[in-house]
């Protein structure tokens, strides 16, 4: 099966509010649409996370980026642009994403992902995605697919077959906060 039909199964059921399991450029993740606050709370029940932690959001392009987001400063774009790892960067403020998404202090975490599986899926679906390690709150974040306990496997509804062989390990994402005034506190070297 080829990278697009799996982004068009794997759409299917994100549209129908459903929970994956797939690889991003970090770790392997559990996504659902950013939009849908009933698949995001089936995303915390199966992580056994509370939902005071934010759950990082991902965008397949900029113009994704900039529908989503409110007031991105300049310096964003300059960031972007030179990561050479992965970058999350929570924003300020987001329009129309799940509540649950959000801080306490209404800001957001988002990364423009590099992973062709995760791009293709925004894309398709048109809105951002979550995306989460694949793992049970505390325990390690799964770098490979075989190192996702089968219990979160088994709360999923649908498991991508993208990269599921790979044994080329991936890190969590740098992670910044970006305030309006263009502010830059490390958070996740």
């Amino acid at each position: 099966m080829t990278i697009t039909e799996h982004i068009k199964q794997a759409v299917e059921v994100v549209r129908r509010g459903g929970v994956i399991a797939c690889p991003t450029d970090t770790v392997w993740g559990l996504s659902c649409d950013a939009t849908d606050s009933k698949a995001v709370q089936r995303i915390y029940k199966i992580k056994q996370r509370t939902d005071s932690k934010a759950l990082i959001t991902l965008v397949g392009s900029l113009s994704q980026l900039e529908r989503w987001i409110d007031g991105i400063p300049d310096v964003a774009y300059d960031l972007i642009e030179a990561a050479v790892n992965p970058l999350t960067i929570v924003f300020d403020s987001a329009r129309g994403l799940a509540p649950e998404l959000l801080a306490p202090d209404g800001s957001v975490g988002v990364r423009l992902t590099t992973d062709p599986f995760c791009r293709g899926l925004c894309a398709t679906l048109g809105r951002p995605i979550v995306s989460t390690s694949a793992n049970i709150s505390g325990d390690s974040a799964p770098a490979l697919f075989s190192d996702i306990d089968p219990k979160i496997i088994s709360h999923v509804d649908f498991v991508s077959e993208w990269r599921r062989d790979d044994s080329e390990s991936h890190k969590p994402s740098t992670v910044i906060k970006l305030s309006a005034d263009s502010t830059v506190k490390i958070i996740r070297p």
